[in-house]
């Protein structure tokens, strides 16, 4: 028989977790989950509660979900704080966009922008040349450093992109 139960208790043993609920009074059940998530709940979230067919091995098979804002199509990710707000979000829209914690900035390419901004570097360097030696033709004298924009303190190579 599947259940619903509140959420009273969390604690991994080992490489499992196991939840303490209140259904029809305390029980402890294992949670189960995709394969690749590992994700724990806040107190008083109501999960799903199941009997197995091996007689004291009840488990959680989900929770009822109250942050919902994904379209048909989409997958969020989503981490709460303690008052269950939401802390952090990763969302696949259908669009074909991903918004990582916000959607009022863009990333970049860090290999199209540091291209871009060495050949703006070129640029500026040989207008400086041009001024020392328009400088030098009337007499005074002026000797421009290199221009060098250095953005590899910027770059994140544990995240990828096409």
């Amino acid at each position: 028989m599947i259940t619903l139960s509140k959420i009273k208790a969390i604690v991994l043993e080992g490489k499992k977790r196991i939840l303490k609920v209140e259904q029809f009074g305390a029980k402890t059940a294992v949670e189960v989950a995709p394969f690749g998530e590992d994700s724990s709940p806040l107190k008083n979230m109501t999960a799903i509660y199941s009997k197995t067919a091996e007689s004291g091995e009840p488990i959680i098979l989900g929770y009822i979900n109250k942050n919902q804002v994904s379209k048909s199509g989409e997958k969020r990710l989503y981490s709460l704080n303690s008052d269950g707000s939401i802390s952090f979000y990763i969302h696949l829209k259908n669009d074909g966009t991903l918004e990582m914690g916000g959607d009022s900035d863009n990333l970049i390419k860090y290999t199209p922008l540091d291209t871009a901004l060495k050949n703006q570097d070129n640029l500026i360097n040989i207008e400086l040349g041009k001024i020392a030696i328009a400088i030098t033709t009337l007499g005074g004298m002026y000797t421009p450093d290199t221009i060098n924009t250095d953005i590899s303190q910027s770059k994140l190579d544990n995240i990828k992109t096409s």
